[in-house]
């Protein structure tokens, strides 16, 4: 069931919570709803495998008891690297938690999934996630599968540099083709045969010119 929940989250939480973390600047506030969003859909992955008949049963009782416990257990977790204050993160988890539940218990009854259809759905996420968030999100979720699949700065900068040393190489290429291409059109030796050339014609026009007044 290929559908990317990741996004479709992404965008239902700046829909429907236009409001949440909007006291930071636009980037900052767009980058941490992705990672507590991928901090969350993790964790309804951990939570599908480790017990699919509860999980499909809380996506319909949607509890707030049970939401507010997944949330601050994801807030006091050893592994939480947010940057986000403890108050400020569980309140932020609880909303978007709450959200993606109500989203799947929709797409449940509308698209009739079942809980073999919310199971595929759930677990096809996780290439979707891949690489999306840093090693704190996958080892606080659980989700220890896509630790290390997040591109490294290093990683970014070797690129880029490899690139740039390819564009130079290819432009001194053509530098090089290009003079080698204005040698072949003017060679050393048109310049000495051209005076040659030049007497050659005058003979002949002066030997022409006798012959005809001889």
């Amino acid at each position: 069931m290929a559908f990317d929940l990741v996004q479709y989250f992404n965008d239902q939480i700046r829909i429907q919570k236009p409001q949440l973390l909007n006291c930071y600047p636009k980037q900052k506030q767009d980058l941490t709803i992705q990672e507590l969003n991928c901090l969350i859909l993790g964790k309804l992955i951990s939570c599908l495998r480790e017990d699919e008949e509860k999980f499909y049963y809380e996506i319909h009782q949607l509890d707030d008891l049970y939401i507010q416990e997944i949330a601050r257990h994801l807030t006091t977790s050893h592994s939480n690297q947010s940057k986000l204050n403890k108050s400020e993160l569980e309140i932020s988890l609880f909303d978007i938690l709450k959200l993606q539940f109500l989203e799947l218990k929709q797409l449940d009854e509308t698209a009739s999934l079942g809980k073999f259809g919310i199971k595929e759905l759930l677990l096809g996420q996780v290439e979707y996630l891949s690489g999306k968030a840093e090693d704190w999100v996958w080892t606080t979720n659980n989700l220890l599968e896509l630790k290390g699949t997040k591109p490294t700065l290093t990683e970014d900068i070797s690129l880029e540099n490899t690139l740039k040393e390819f564009n130079q190489m290819a432009t001194q290429n053509q530098t090089h083709a290009s003079e080698e291409v204005i040698e072949v059109k003017e060679p050393s030796w048109a310049k000495i045969v051209e005076p040659l050339v030049a007497l050659a014609i005058l003979w002949i026009l002066v030997n022409a010119l006798c012959t005809v007044f001889a």
